[in-house]
């Protein structure tokens, strides 16, 4: 059995790293980083991803969007973690989702094809409960809606007041937010927020392997330049072997997250073992990656003028999202022999 991309979906992952690289390349990344007193959410970037459709991927057909599956979903977070793209993306997808999944007919109507658009910025978070503080949540002071817990359920919340609150990456913006009631997802059963738990923790599976394949593929190309005693570093056999080693693992994730967003999206038996599987490789390998990343860019890559440190504060920050390794193969553990 193959098990890849096809031609359309690469094409898509192509359309995104291009835009990326041409348009919001790192020094562009730098600059929202740097600038602290801005929102997190460069206006040409989420135009962007309105106008060529990364927000509406999960959307239905009928509401204004692509009509996509997870897969897909996973390919556009791969590449923004390549970029370390700052913008409210998977939170607004998120957000979709829970309104796809639980939301109304009046519901979906209402923000199904804004959020599709870049109209409207969503949020989501697990943390918490509406009413009453929802803490730490991405991208939360600019978000029009949230979805949030409330009891066993979900609920939208709009207009939530925002506290900022500090974070060691630059490429997100975090407020702890004071939520009243909402207004109740009425299909939000505990399946439901299983799925959408599951479909988050693909995506930032998906992101840290985008960040993860950076990493080491912009280590290996300064390590053939670099030289040292008149030869490459990367020729060394330490460094070599360890690089190698790492791009195993990095291939490895990257191919557990594309099949646990297949396995979701195809409502397959094994699909909560398959998702466990992928957040624990990618958690492991971003945070090995980014950190050989900056050793083996020797005294240059501890600098605050490399790029190393976005790609490592991303990595950190994201691996205990919706479970780190650690807890991942205790829920792998738990699935397979109780």
């Amino acid at each position: 059995m193959f098990f890849a991309l096809t031609e359309d979906q690469r094409e898509f992952d192509a359309a995104v790293r291009s835009y990326l690289a041409e348009r919001f390349d790192l020094d562009a990344v730098r600059g929202v980083v740097e600038d602290t007193a801005g929102d997190g959410n460069p206006a040409s970037l989420w135009k962007a991803a309105g106008e060529q459709g990364w927000l509406a991927v999960l959307v239905p057909e009928e509401h204004d969007g692509l009509g996509l599956g997870l897969v897909e979903a996973q390919v556009i977070a791969r590449a923004l973690g390549a970029g370390v793209a700052p913008l409210p993306w998977r939170g607004t997808v998120l957000a979709a989702e829970a309104i796809r999944l639980a939301g109304s007919d009046e519901q979906q109507g209402a923000w199904l094809p804004r959020l599709a658009a870049g109209a409207a910025v969503g949020a989501f978070t697990l943390r918490g409960e509406a009413p009453g503080t929802l803490p730490a949540v991405e991208h939360g002071g600019i978000a029009d809606v949230v979805v949030a817990r409330s009891g066993d359920g979900l609920v939208l919340v709009e207009g939530a007041t925002g506290t900022p609150r500090g974070s060691f990456d630059g490429t997100v913006r975090l407020a702890d937010l004071d939520a009243d009631a909402g207004t109740a997802l009425p299909g939000a059963s505990a399946d439901v927020v299983a799925q959408l738990t599951a479909r988050a923790t693909v995506l930032v599976a998906a992101d840290l392997v985008g960040i993860a394949r950076e990493a080491i593929t912009r280590t290996v190309a300064y390590d053939r330049e670099r030289e040292q005693f008149g030869v490459p570093v990367g020729s060394f056999q330490a460094i070599k072997h360890a690089l190698a080693d790492l791009h195993v693992n990095v291939t490895m994730a990257e191919h557990a997250a594309l099949y646990a967003a297949h396995a979701v999206d195809a409502g397959l038996d094994g699909a909560d073992l398959a998702v466990a599987v992928a957040k624990a490789k990618a958690s492991d390998v971003a945070l090995d990656a980014t950190a050989a990343m900056i050793q083996y860019h020797g005294g240059i890559g501890y600098t605050w003028e490399h790029v190393t440190h976005f790609f490592y504060k991303r990595a950190k920050r994201l691996a205990g999202q919706f479970g780190g390794a650690e807890a991942q193969r205790e829920r792998i553990a738990e699935l397979t022999i109780g």
